[in-house]
C-alpha cells in the first residue's frame, strides 16, 4: 500500500466525502477516487459505500482506519518535523483559543516560533468556535479547555490547572465570618466565564453547596477581566490558579476555603490531522507541546 493512497483513504474516512477529502489534499476528485479504488484492490474488499450525503466506511474500512489512522498521523508529523529542521519554516501560523490562556501561558512558548521567522496570528474563541475555525481551515492550531469530541480533529493535553474560589480580602472576610458559607456566597456578587457557570457549578457541587437561582452579575469570556473586578473588591468567582497565583502572593485576592476540595481543568492543543502536512504547522505543534509541558 502506498503512503499516498493511505493518506487519501484516511482523509476520506474522516471527511466522509471523496470530494471534500480531495479538496483537503489538493487532489482532483477522480484522482482521490483512483487512490481509494487502488487501495480496495490491494485490500481485496470495498472500503466505502456511497450514501446520499457522501460515503460511509464498510467494516473493512473501519478496521483499516483503526489500524493505520493514528500511526499515519504520527509518521507524517515526524516527517514534517524532520523537514522543518532543514527547511525554512517561515510563514503565517493561525492559532485560536481562550484569550486568557493564550495571554498568560501561550505567549512565552510562542517566542521561539517568532524568532524562527514564523508570523503568528492569534484569534480568541470559545469551544464551539475553536472547533469550527479548525474544521473550516481558518486556523492551524487551537487551544481549548473543552475536550475534542469531533472525530475529524486530534488533540493532546498540554496543561492542567487547579481551579479555586477567589475574592478580594474584604469579600473573603465577610464570607468566612458568616455562620453559613453557602448563604454568604449567595449574598455576594458573582462574576463568571459564562451563564452555564461551568467552573463555578463544578466547585459548588464538589463542596456540596446548594445555591438556588445563582445568577452572575458579570459574564466575560476573558477571565483576566474577572480577576481585575475581584482585585477591585467586587464579588467572587472560581478560576484556574495560573490566573491567581501572583495576585494571591501580593494579597490582592485570596483563595476562599473549599470544605471538600477543588478540582482541575485541562487544556488541549487541537489540530486537523491534514494540517500537519504543512511543515510550519507540524513544527509549531511539536514546539508548543514541548515548551508548554515544560512550564
Amino acid at each position: 500500500m502506498s503512503l499516498t493512497r493511505m493518506r487519501t483513504f484516511i482523509e476520506v474516512y474522516r471527511q466522509r466525502s471523496i470530494s471534500r477529502a480531495a479538496k483537503a489534499l489538493n487532489l482532483t476528485q477522480p484522482a482521490a477516487s483512483q487512490h481509494i479504488a487502488g487501495l480496495e484492490i490491494a485490500v481485496g474488499k470495498p472500503l466505502f459505500q456511497r450514501t446520499v450525503s457522501g460515503v460511509e466506511p464498510t467494516s473493512a474500512g473501519q478496521e483499516l482506519a483503526i489500524d493505520i489512522g493514528d500511526t499515519l498521523d504520527l509518521a507524517e508529523a515526524a516527517l514534517a518535523n524532520a523537514r522543518a529542521r532543514s527547511m525554512d519554516v517561515s510563514g503565517v501560523l493561525q492559532i485560536v483559543g481562550h484569550a486568557d490562556f493564550m495571554a498568560e501561558i501561550l505567549s512565552e512558548p510562542l517566542q521561539p516560533l517568532l524568532q524562527s521567522g514564523i508570523k503568528v496570528r492569534m484569534h480568541t474563541g470559545t469551544g464551539a468556535m475553536i472547533t469550527q475555525m479548525l474544521l473550516e481551515g481558518h486556523c492551524d492550531l487551537g487551544v481549548s479547555a473543552h475536550p475534542v469530541i469531533d472525530e475529524r480533529l486530534r488533540s493532546e493535553r498540554i496543561y492542567t490547572s487547579r481551579v479555586m474560589p477567589v475574592a478580594s480580602k474584604a469579600v473573603a472576610e465577610r464570607i468566612m465570618a458568616a455562620d453559613d458559607m453557602a448563604t454568604a456566597l449567595g449574598k455576594e456578587p458573582l462574576v463568571a466565564y459564562n451563564l452555564e457557570l461551568t467552573l463555578i457549578e463544578t466547585w459548588l457541587k464538589k463542596n456540596k453547596f446548594a445555591l438556588k437561582n445563582l445568577t452572575p452579575s458579570l459574564v466575560n469570556l476573558d477571565l483576566r477581566a474577572q480577576r481585575k473586578m475581584l482585585m477591585q473588591g467586587f464579588g467572587w468567582s472560581v478560576m484556574p490558579d495560573f490566573l491567581c497565583q501572583e495576585q494571591i502572593k501580593t494579597g490582592h485576592i485570596v483563595e476562599l476555603p473549599s470544605p471538600i476540595g477543588t478540582h482541575d481543568i485541562d487544556y488541549f492543543l487541537i489540530w486537523l490531522p491534514s494540517a500537519l502536512r504543512q511543515v510550519r504547522v507540524a513544527h509549531a505543534r511539536q514546539t508548543l507541546l514541548n515548551l508548554i509541558r515544560q512550564q
